[in-house]
C-alpha cells in the first residue's frame, strides 16, 4: 500500500483503521505492528489510536484519513517522534486537571465549596479515570516494545525508555489524583453530614421548646367546660404567664443538658 514493500495482514489493516483500538505490539515474520492509544486533552478527553508498521528497512505510519501508509524518516526515530509529541501534549493538558483538583480541595478546606461541587467532581473523576485506564495498557505496551528491540544495536533505548517513563509517571499521577478525589468526596460528605446533623439538632431543640407550649395551647383550645381560668377576668394573662414559664423552664433545662453533654468532650 503506497510504498510499503510488505503485505499487511487484512486483520491488521482492520486494527489500524479502528480509531478506538487499544494499544498493541504484534511481532510478525515480515513486519511488526505497533498501535499506541493515548488520551488527547483539548476540551474534555478524547482517545486517539495511532498505528505504525515497522519493517527491516524502515517504518510507516497509517494515515487513517486517506487509508494509506506514510513513510517515516527512520525505523525507530519516526514512531518515537510522533508518540513523543502526543505525550508532550498529554503532559501539558493533564497539568490542568491537577490544578482543578487542587483548587477544588482548597475551596473545600476553606468551606467555600461551590453549589455544583458534585457536577465538577463527577466530571474530573470520569476524565481522569479514562486517562488512567488508557495509560495502564499503553505503558505496558511501550515497555514490551523497549524489551523486544533493546538487543538491536541501532535501537534508541533511551528514547523509548523516556516514552515509557512519561506514560508511567502520568499513570501514577492519575492514580494519585483518583485517590485524592475519593478523599475529597469523603470529606465533602462528612462536612455535609455534619451540617445536616447540626440542622436536625437545632430543629429538635426548637421542637422540644415549643412542644409543651403546643400542649398548653391545645388544652386551653378544647371546646369543653370547666377549663382553668375560663371564668377568671385575667385568665388570658395567666395562660400567657403559664406558657412563658414553661418556655423558660424548657429552655433552661435544654441549656443545662447541652452543657453537660458538651463539657466531657472538652
Amino acid at each position: 500500500m503506497d510504498g510499503i514493500n510488505v503485505t499487511i495482514n487484512p486483520l491488521h489493516l482492520e486494527d489500524l483503521r479502528n480509531e478506538l483500538h487499544p494499544s498493541l505490539f504484534d511481532v510478525n515474520p515480515d513486519y511488526d505492528m505497533l498501535i499506541v492509544r493515548l488520551p488527547v486533552l483539548d476540551e474534555g478527553v478524547q482517545i486517539l489510536s495511532t498505528g505504525f508498521i515497522l519493517t527491516e528497512e524502515g517504518s510507516y505510519r497509517f494515515d487513517r484519513e486517506h487509508n494509506r501508509f506514510e513513510a517515516l524518516e527512520s525505523r525507530f526515530e519516526g514512531p518515537h517522534r510522533i508518540i513523543d509529541q502526543i505525550i508532550d501534549r498529554l503532559l501539558k493538558g493533564f497539568n490542568g486537571y491537577l490544578e482543578r483538583v487542587a483548587d477544588m480541595e482548597e475551596r473545600l478546606y476553606a468551606d467555600r465549596a461551590e453549589a455544583d461541587f458534585m457536577t465538577q467532581w463527577l466530571g474530573l473523576k470520569r476524565d481522569i479515570l479514562r486517562v488512567e485506564r488508557v495509560l495502564a495498557r499503553t505503558t505496558t505496551v511501550l515497555a514490551g516494545v523497549t524489551e523486544h528491540y533493546e538487543p538491536l544495536e541501532r535501537f534508541p533505548v533511551d528514547h523509548y525508555a523516556d516514552l515509557h517513563e512519561h506514560t508511567d509517571r502520568l499513570l501514577r499521577s492519575a492514580v494519585h489524583q483518583l485517590s485524592k478525589l475519593d478523599y475529597i468526596y469523603n470529606f465533602h460528605n462528612a462536612r455535609t453530614n455534619e451540617k445536616m446533623n447540626r440542622l436536625i439538632y437545632l430543629l429538635t431543640v426548637i421542637s422540644a421548646i415549643f412542644l409543651p407550649l403546643n400542649l398548653v395551647v391545645g388544652f386551653f383550645g378544647m371546646n369543653t367546660g370547666g377549663l382553668p381560668f375560663a371564668d377568671v377576668p385575667a385568665g388570658t394573662g395567666y395562660a400567657v404567664l403559664l406558657m412563658a414559664s414553661l418556655f423558660f423552664l424548657t429552655s433552661v433545662g435544654l441549656l443545662l443538658w447541652h452543657r453537660r453533654r458538651v463539657t466531657p468532650h472538652h
